[in-house]
């Protein structure tokens, strides 16, 4: 099968090592992908407050946080303002684009929007949408085609914003991995959705001895059932101290004749699904809830 390929990019840390380190374990292997950057400040450490929540406090631990994102994400923008992305690493950005990548815009300030979503006004919202497209535009030297909200935490208030509009697809949320166009109030909106169906490394990874090794056959297992999967790896973890594990992962799919592509390319041998509607749900491994399809 032809697995549909995002890369992830929510920090100041995955920006300056892991898009290299990612872009040259996929380079090696023919592989691109659409990759969804931060462009924004970098206030990632302030996640720290949710550690009284047990939900999230066993996600930190199962996926062993401080050594899969590093110390200074744990602490960025906690004691000070965390550092513009876009204006400090703008070289190192569009290296995925003049490798003939597809880029997308994730976020202005990653943080804000996944604790702010349901308290942000709409202008906010849409501020951070139009920094975060501008910034990204500045960059690539044209207007980005595809978006994807952090932490797939997304509203139909969100799709309906003017900067939302700029966008030729999406993909914020989670579910059967098929195209479709989304229902809000008012009717649907001209602008295909694509679903995330696979569990993303710190949501699926278990504990103990041979943790890694069991996450990678329970992939292997996951993409080999005939059906179309859109997979997301993370720059800071499969970029990071997991870069040899998903490099690993990539030769045995490969090897076995899987393929994998950027969601542009993807979208274009998948069947349109029906309108569906966005909503909130969960998925195991996560401590909030999500946008799903229903």
């Amino acid at each position: 099968m032809t697995i549909g390929l995002r890369v992830d990019v929510d920090t100041f840390r995955g920006t300056r090592d892991g898009i290299p380190r990612l872009l040259s374990i996929l380079t090696k292997r023919h592989v691109r992908a659409t990759w969804y950057v931060t462009l924004g400040p970098d206030n990632m450490g302030r996640h720290i407050r949710r550690i009284v929540r047990p939900s999230f406090a066993a996600k930190m631990l199962r996926s062993g946080a401080p050594s899969l994102y590093g110390w200074d994400i744990i602490f960025k923008g906690t004691l000070w303002p965390g550092p513009i992305i876009s204006t400090r690493l703008a070289d190192t950005i569009a290296m995925p684009h003049r490798e003939g990548h597809e880029m997308g815009v994730h976020a202005w300030d990653h943080h804000r929007w996944q604790v702010g979503i349901e308290s942000l006004t709409d202008a906010e919202l849409d501020a951070e949408i139009g920094w975060a497209t501008n910034a990204l535009a500045k960059i690539i030297g044209r207007d980005p085609t595809t978006a994807a909200c952090p932490g797939w935490r997304c509203t139909d208030r969100v799709l309906s914003l003017p900067a939302s509009q700029r966008f030729v697809y999406r993909s914020d949320c989670r579910g059967v991995a098929q195209p479709f166009s989304p229902l809000v109030a008012g009717g649907s909106i001209n602008q295909f959705q694509v679903p995330v169906d696979l569990p993303t490394y710190d949501e699926g990874v278990g504990r103990g001895a041979g943790a890694d090794a069991r996450w990678n056959e329970t992939l292997l297992r996951l993409i080999d059932d005939g059906k179309p999967h859109v997979l997301t790896i993370h720059a800071e973890g499969e970029g990071g101290s997991k870069a040899d594990l998903f490099a690993d992962f990539l030769d045995r799919a490969l090897a076995i004749g899987h393929t994998f592509e950027p969601l542009c390319d993807w979208m274009g041998r998948q069947p349109s699904g029906v309108d569906a509607t966005l909503d909130r749900g969960n998925v195991p491994g996560r401590d909030d809830w999500v946008c799903v399809r229903r």
